[in-house]
């Protein structure tokens, strides 16, 4: 052995160099290494689910961002929907009349466009069966003609956008006599 090996062999106190030592010391040290790479690699995955997760609610609020506003302009729809029901049809022949009934009639049609082009859809209610998650029961309606269960008025109309639950829709339910 040479003096240079000698000296690579020797511990930091100046003893000799045992292999048994360095290898339950080796083995020490690739036990902490495995331990830390799982920690880095729950770490990552952990920091990609983040990342995954404000993605996906960033996406959420871009879609949904004018949730509040369509609410409330659902009840402009529902009041020219009135306005139009009111008028008698003696007015709506009456030459005067026609062009204030046609003005209303295309604020309505470009109010429908608006709400296409935002993804707003209108809940299908009459005929169908109840369902919790689109229509509130208001009123059961006594009728033998129809299934009970079965939504036989609409007093509001109920809408969704995109693929959430606006507004529910206000129903009458049939039940029997």
């Amino acid at each position: 052995m040479n003096e240079e090996d000698s000296k690579t062999e020797e511990t930091e106190t100046g003893g000799e160099y045992t292999g048994e030592l360095n290898l339950d010391r080796l083995g020490e040290l690739e036990k902490e290494l495995e331990e830390v790479r799982q920690h880095v690699l729950y770490a990552q995955a952990e920091t990609q689910n983040v990342r995954r997760r404000l993605e996906q609610e960033k996406k959420n609020a871009a879609e949904y961002a004018s949730t509040g506003f369509a609410r409330e302009m659902l009840s402009v729809k529902d009041n020219l929907e009135r306005a139009l029901a009111a008028i008698p049809g003696d007015l709506r022949e009456d030459e005067r009349m026609k062009s204030l009934v046609a003005g209303i009639e295309a604020t309505g049609r470009e109010l429908d466009n608006v709400f296409q082009r935002h993804g707003i859809v209108r809940v299908e209610a009459m005929g169908q069966k109840l369902d919790p998650h689109f229509h509130q029961a208001m009123i059961e309606v006594p009728d033998d003609k129809v299934e009970p269960g079965t939504i036989v008025q609409e007093m509001q109309p109920g809408y969704t956008i995109k693929d959430r639950l606006l507004r529910p829709a206000l129903v009458g339910v049939a039940r029997k006599p």
